[in-house]
C-alpha cells in the first residue's frame, strides 16, 4: 500500500497546529487564573483592617472591587525609548506636595489602530525596581476613577527594545477610596485619547448609601 506523502506532510502540519494553539490556550487560562486570583487577593487584603485603605465602615459593607473582563488586546508589546538624560520631576500629589521621580523612558503601542505613547517613571529614592506609569483615559469619571489610575511595569533587560504594558492589571490610587491619602496625579504627558477598558473600574462605597 502506498502511502500518499502530501497527505502524510498535511497530517504533520496539522498536528504542529494541534499543538500550538493547545500551548496558546493553556497560556491564555494560565494567565486569567492568575489574574483572578491577584484579584481574589487584593479584595482579601481589602477587607483586613491592617494596610487597607478602607476604614471600618467602609470594610463592613464591602464586598469587592469592580474590574474590566479581562482582554488580552490590553496586554501589549510597546516599543521601549530609554531617556539618555533621565530628568528628575517633581509629580503633584492630591494633598498639594510633590514625590521626586526619573522620566526614566517612553513606550508606544497601539489601542484600536490609534498610536499611544506614556512616559515611564522611576521613584528617585533608587528603592522601586518596577517603573510606575500614571496615566488618565477616556473611561475616567465614566466607568473608571475620575483622577486616572496607575500601572507598574517590571524593569526590562539592559538590551530590550519592548515592554509589556498589562492594562489588564491597571489599578486605582488610594484617593479613590479614602480622601485621606495623598497620591501621585497623572502627569500631562501621560493623558491618552483613548478609551482604556482594561482593569479597575471606579469604586463604589456602598456605606454611604445606608
Amino acid at each position: 500500500m502506498r502511502v500518499n506523502s502530501k497527505l502524510l506532510i498535511g497530517l504533520g502540519l496539522l498536528l504542529i497546529l494541534g499543538y500550538f494553539l493547545q500551548d496558546i490556550v493553556f497560556n491564555d487560562n494560565d494567565y486569567f487564573l492568575r489574574l483572578r486570583k491577584a484579584r481574589q487577593e487584593k479584595n482579601a487584603s481589602f477587607h483586613r483592617s491592617t494596610g487597607s485603605p478602607l476604614d471600618q465602615k467602609q470594610r463592613d459593607g464591602f464586598d469587592s472591587l469592580r474590574y474590566y473582563a479581562p482582554d488580552k488586546t490590553y496586554r501589549v508589546e510597546a516599543k521601549l525609548e530609554r531617556f539618555a538624560k533621565q530628568d528628575t520631576m517633581f509629580i503633584p500629589l492630591t494633598d498639594g506636595k510633590a514625590d521626586k521621580y526619573l522620566r526614566w523612558g517612553r513606550a508606544a503601542f497601539e489601542v484600536n489602530q490609534q498610536p499611544q505613547q506614556l512616559t515611564l517613571f522611576l521613584k528617585a529614592d533608587g528603592q522601586d525596581s518596577t517603573l510606575f506609569i500614571p496615566f488618565t483615559d477616556k473611561t475616567n469619571g465614566f466607568s473608571s476613577y475620575g483622577g486616572g489610575r496607575y500601572l507598574d511595569a517590571a524593569l526590562p533587560a539592559a538590551d530590550s527594545r519592548e515592554i509589556e504594558l498589562d492594562f489588564n492589571q491597571a489599578y486605582n490610587p488610594y484617593c479613590a477610596y479614602n480622601n485621606g491619602y495623598a497620591c501621585p496625579v497623572p502627569p500631562a504627558d501621560n493623558r491618552l485619547a483613548v478609551e482604556i477598558r482594561a482593569g479597575e473600574q471606579d469604586f463604589h462605597d456602598h456605606s454611604t448609601h445606608e
